[in-house]
């Protein structure tokens, strides 16, 4: 969003320019953070330790209830990362002078297809390339000319779907603080603010919770129908 000022806006205003920075920038904060709980793990885990200990154990539960907890710890490293970087991504986007690398479709798309890519690959892996796309037929045979094109659009629209939802929350969110700062620019407006940040860790939990959705559907075929 041209409009909104942001500090590396001063270098450059270059889309990508804002895109990649802001972008390494939600990278190197969780690089951090991880280096941060590993440095010095204790058994009775303190500070960074224990933030992320307690995450990972709150990612884990939302995994055990849609695939089961086995299932969900095989997939742990690869949701609580997404996630863990959408929320730092969007977050960043609330302190004013930085932009949600969320609020640029180039992100979101990427994510969208990493999930989309993995999970029909585990799908596959898992399952056999035949009897992964058979479930794409559904349980009735004289409606399979039916259902196929429309279980592959159906997984097609999900990259749309998970790219689309959090750009389009994450850029109203942008501009909603844009409108709120040129309002009251030298006031804290607390309650906006509190806000945002509730929106910005609840879209990460959506992406992660629909990222153990797809993997769960893919993995457990048989129990689809």
């Amino acid at each position: 969003m041209g409009e909104l000022f942001t500090f590396f806006g001063l270098i450059s205003h270059d889309h990508a320019f804002i895109y990649m920075t802001h972008m390494l920038l939600a990278a190197g904060i969780v690089i951090l953070l991880a280096r941060l709980a590993t440095s010095n793990m204790r058994v009775v885990p303190t500070g960074t330790q224990n933030f992320l200990e307690a995450y990972l154990g709150g990612v884990l539960y939302m995994g055990t209830d849609v695939m089961g907890k086995e299932e969900a710890r095989r997939y742990l490293p690869l949701v609580a990362t997404i996630g863990l970087f959408v929320a730092t991504a969007n977050i960043i986007g609330v302190i004013p002078g930085f932009e949600a690398p969320t609020a640029f479709l180039d992100f979101t798309l990427a994510l969208a297809l990493v999930v989309f890519v993995y999970y029909n690959y585990e799908g596959i892996r898992r399952n056999g390339v035949i009897a992964y796309f058979k479930h794409f037929l559904g349980p009735v045979w004289w409606l399979y000319w039916l259902m196929f094109p429309i279980e592959i659009v159906s997984h097609i629209s999900r990259i749309i779907s998970l790219s689309f939802r959090l750009f389009g929350n994450v850029k109203g969110d942008d501009m909603f603080l844009m409108v709120i700062l040129m309002l009251a620019p030298w006031l804290m407006p607390l309650i906006p603010f509190a806000l945002l940040s509730f929106m910005a860790l609840l879209q990460a939990f959506i992406f992660m919770m629909l990222t153990y959705v797809y993997l769960g559907g893919a993995v457990q075929i048989a129990d689809d129908h």
